[in-house]
């Protein structure tokens, strides 16, 4: 796992705002909501990670570098 700097940090911040429409495209954990759940950021930490409350009822986090989503605008 690569651990951005404040700018990346930042710029996916803006890039993720509170209520952003995501959809899993990719993610690398055994308890990963099936490809192609939606789900709504609540947030962005400091490792750049997303937070997303998932349409499943899953929480976990979209890991920078390492899982994928798109935005659904």
């Amino acid at each position: 796992m690569t651990i951005p700097d404040r700018a990346t940090v930042d710029r996916i911040k803006q890039g993720y705002p509170v209520g952003t429409k995501v959809r899993l495209l990719q993610m690398e954990d055994s308890f990963a909501p099936p490809v192609g759940t939606v789900g709504e950021v609540y947030g962005v930490d400091d490792t750049a990670s997303l937070l997303v409350h998932w349409s499943n009822g899953s929480s976990l986090n979209v890991i920078y570098d390492v899982d994928r989503v798109e935005r659904i605008d």
